[in-house]
């Protein structure tokens, strides 16, 4: 009775150990397994519909129009490896703009990016991108409320949107301070699909703007809103109507989105795996950025240069910790930039900063900000329309309104 009972015992043993064997295989053979990276999610979102035709310009429907080159971008996107699209509709049918910013919040998408067509009692055309922002002048604020007054058609708008009033451009001041931090992806998203309207495609060029446009105001991500024309404009209406059309304005917002996801990941991936020092560049990057930008590691310095800002010396110290500052920030772009004033339009005292994969373009340095709203109205009359306010404590990155509250201008 022994004899089988020690065999019992050994069998029991062996097959504890086999299976501790296993198990330790298994677990190596999953960490040596390389994790796949989570697809990019893009959220196409198709203007109006159902019961919403949008604008009728020249007896064109708004809302296919902007249905068919979302799906047309859609398709184009689709076939791309690690790519994901949602639409926030697919077909004619109505979805309210908090459901819209909420499909797009729960699928944690990269990118959202609203498809529209323009209309104006004028003859003007041509392709336009805005991110959310305050309204820069009347024209935009006209185009967002627009695009806003969609929300009477919901149910129960007076309590989903109680705290925006849509005839109001200071509404959307207290709005904006959340998606602050997407500013910059989105304006370089913008510009991106802006470059291909005009150059490939030839459109009349609207540029990148800002505006309070309650769509984006919903979504936690960089987001656009794609100004695809003019209706009301006969040749662009027709253009926007037909198959080729709409196929090429797809596949210009698609590359866009593509070429965006290109650039910042190929900007972010070096953080982990080529750079152990806390530099976001790859090794080249952070020479340019030496030459170019010798005063950003001690941006307090910057101020000296302004003439402007000589007052300020004279002034008793102030506690560091709540010393705030203000720059003009011009652009955001893809690679690093060589910051000459040449290349600017002759706007000088310029430096960068990279966040989140892409590079700032900033102009100027002050604490004023009375003084800093007359840098940036000088950045606008150079060109850089889209230019705005930024502001620092103690080199660090905080919303505007914050900072408007602890300084006087």
């Amino acid at each position: 009775m022994i004899l089988p009972a020690i065999k019992g015992i050994r069998h029991h043993f062996t097959l504890s150990v086999l299976l501790v064997v296993l198990s330790c295989l298994t677990a190596a053979s999953q960490a040596a397994r390389p994790a796949v990276p989570a697809p990019f999610t893009v959220v196409l979102d198709a203007g109006h519909g159902g019961h919403d035709p949008g604008n009728l310009g020249n007896g064109f429907l708004e809302k296919d129009i902007a249905l068919k080159i979302v799906l047309a971008a859609g398709r184009i996107l689709e076939q791309q490896a690690g790519t994901k699209v949602i639409y926030t509709r697919d077909s004619d049918r109505f979805v309210d703009l908090y459901v819209r910013g909420e499909i797009a919040n729960k699928a944690k998408a990269d990118l959202f990016v609203s498809v529209h067509c323009d209309s104006h009692t004028s003859n003007a055309n041509g392709a336009g991108t805005f991110v959310l922002g305050l309204h820069a002048n009347k024209q935009n604020f006209e185009i967002a409320k627009k695009e806003n007054s969609v929300i009477y058609l919901e149910d129960n708008y007076e309590s989903r949107y109680a705290e925006y009033d849509i005839n109001s451009p200071e509404s959307i001041i207290g709005l904006t301070i959340m998606q602050e931090e997407f500013l910059d992806q989105s304006i370089l998203l913008g510009k991106l699909m802006q470059d291909r309207f005009t150059g490939r495609l030839g459109r009349n060029d609207r540029k990148v703007k800002q505006a309070g446009f309650i769509v984006l105001h919903q979504t936690f991500m960089p987001s656009v809103l794609v100004e695809t024309g003019f209706l009301t404009n006969k040749d662009e209406g027709r253009y926007l109507n037909s198959a080729k059309g709409q196929q090429e304005m797809g596949q210009a917002i698609a590359n866009a989105i593509l070429e965006y996801r290109k650039s910042v990941r190929a900007a972010q991936a070096p953080v982990v795996e080529q750079q152990p020092e806390p530099q976001p560049e790859v090794s080249e990057v952070p020479e340019k950025a030496m030459e170019t930008q010798p005063e950003e590691p001690a941006p307090a310095e910057e101020p000296v240069k302004t003439p402007a800002e000589t007052p300020e010396s004279a002034k008793p110290a102030v506690d560091e910790a709540q010393r705030v500052t203000f720059k003009v920030q011009l652009a955001a772009v893809s690679k690093a930039p060589v910051l000459e004033p040449s290349r600017f339009n002759g706007l000088d005292n310029l430096s960068q900063e990279s966040h989140n994969g892409v590079y700032r373009i900033l102009y100027g340095n002050t604490e004023s900000y009375e003084q800093a709203q007359l840098l940036q109205k000088n950045a606008v009359q150079k060109g850089y329309s889209s230019a705005y306010i930024a502001a620092y404590r103690n080199g660090v990155r905080i919303p505007l309104a914050e900072a408007l509250k602890t300084v006087s201008q």
